[in-house]
């Protein structure tokens, strides 16, 4: 699979001109690329204290529906961020448009960050799906902090790992070690787009990467905006799992329940 990790800066509330960034990215794209990764709430900002509901966006609205079209014409897949309104609530929510289904995955980021717990309302599962052969879910920033959040998707068979992420100084250094921890510990592919530049009065970190199922990094940025371009090569899955599986050896048990639906999309329900 090739792969893009598109590491933006972003304006808090200047939705026209986050999705032109994204829709640009996306046409600049390789021709070959299959799945293109944004930050972090990338099309709306963070969410502020008075600033949620007015940079909220619907799941069918005409920002989303761009970008379908985009994911359509260049026959490739898009994860991105937003702050998503349903009825009376907001969720930071990521999801995977794909040229066959459109919004193929929605996921509600689960661990909040302090800032945003009065803000937004946290998600209640973790989603994968499977696209054109492999299975993919969705984590958000400060969820991969926590194992259980990777191995949820680990033990619903995930072999790709998408993180938007938004991490900021002085914490930068604490994802790219997380991100390599949650490839090596769930023997899968963790592919992490962090924000770059500033925003709410702090300095985003950068750093964004890909590492292998063997916890070995195969492409990571620096700290300014750019794009790293990667090839996935499943097979180094079975090379991690040739003479051990954590999955299988593991003597603790995780908590929740597997819903699996008709379309094959898993949900891991939390507790």
């Amino acid at each position: 699979m090739q792969i893009e990790l598109a590491q933006l800066s972003g304006r808090e509330g200047d939705i026209a001109y986050n999705l032109d960034r994204a829709l640009t990215q996306i046409e600049r794209s390789h021709d070959d690329t299959q799945l293109i990764v944004f930050p972090e709430t990338h099309l709306t900002g963070f969410a502020e204290p008075s600033h949620v509901e007015d940079r909220a966006l619907a799941i069918d609205g005409p920002e989303l529906t761009a970008l379908k079209e985009a994911s359509r014409q260049r026959d490739l897949a898009i994860a991105i961020g937003f702050l998503e309104r349903d009825a009376q609530r907001v969720f930071n929510t990521t999801v995977l448009i794909t040229p066959e289904d459109g919004i193929a995955l929605r996921y509600r980021k689960t661990h909040l960050w302090p800032d945003e717990r009065e803000l937004v309302t946290p998600g209640d599962r973790m989603v994968c799906g499977v696209w054109r052969g492999r299975r993919i879910g969705l984590l958000v920033c400060y969820d991969i902090e926590f194992p259980e959040t990777a191995r949820a998707l680990a033990a619903m068979d995930t072999e790709l790992i998408v993180i938007t992420n938004g991490n900021m100084d002085p914490y930068g250094p604490v994802h790219r070690s997380t991100a390599i921890a949650r490839a090596l510990e769930n023997q899968a592919f963790v592919a992490m787009t962090n924000r770059a530049g500033n925003g709410v009065d702090m300095t985003f970190a950068g750093e964004s990467a890909i590492v292998d199922p063997l916890g070995q990094l195969v492409t990571e940025l620096g700290r300014d905006e750019g794009v790293a371009r990667a090839t996935l090569d499943f097979s180094r899955r079975d090379v991690a799992r040739r003479d051990y599986h954590y999955l299988d050896d593991r003597r603790i048990p995780l908590f929740g329940r597997l819903d699996e639906l008709p379309d094959g999309q898993r949900h891991w329900l939390l507790n």
